[in-house]
């Protein structure tokens, strides 16, 4: 490999590695949610979505768990939880993981509302819940802690 190519190579690997580190830590399976909680003393934050349907989803996606200063300030207080319900075809998740989240779902989201934020303690008892609020991530972060 030449150096130009090593060099790209490099820079492209960096970026897609800084990517990940910045990126929400966001678990699909609650027993290991739990685990992480308590291993942790954390809340939970379970986050039930409609990724490709749901627009205010979309908005509490952009102008919040995406946001490098809601990133930081979970990163040590939450395990974040995502049941996401995706429509598309092409978005389908495995069966396992539709079974996980319906199971979720009839649990903690009887009345099937989106964006539904629950907060969980380190047991899985519910602490407090919202939805999408217009807020900067500091804000919300702030409300999800308080309760």
């Amino acid at each position: 490999m030449d150096n130009k190519k090593w060099v790209t190579t490099l820079i492209v690997g960096c970026f897609f590695l800084l990517q990940n580190l910045a990126a929400q830590d966001w678990q699909t399976n609650f027993e290991k949610a739990k685990d992480l909680a308590q291993k942790n003393n954390n809340n939970i934050i379970l986050v039930f979505q409609g990724s490709d349907w749901c627009a205010p989803c979309i908005k509490l996606d952009r102008e919040v768990w995406s946001k490098e200063d809601f990133q930081k300030l979970a990163k040590d207080h939450f395990v974040m939880l995502k049941a996401d319900f995706p429509r598309r075809k092409k978005n389908k998740l495995p069966t396992e993981q539709e079974a996980r989240n319906k199971s979720l779902a009839a649990k903690y989201n009887p009345n099937g509302y989106f964006p539904y934020v629950v907060v969980l303690d380190p047991s899985g008892k519910v602490l407090g819940q919202t939805g999408y609020e217009k807020m900067g991530p500091k804000a919300y972060f702030n409300k999800l802690n308080s309760f």
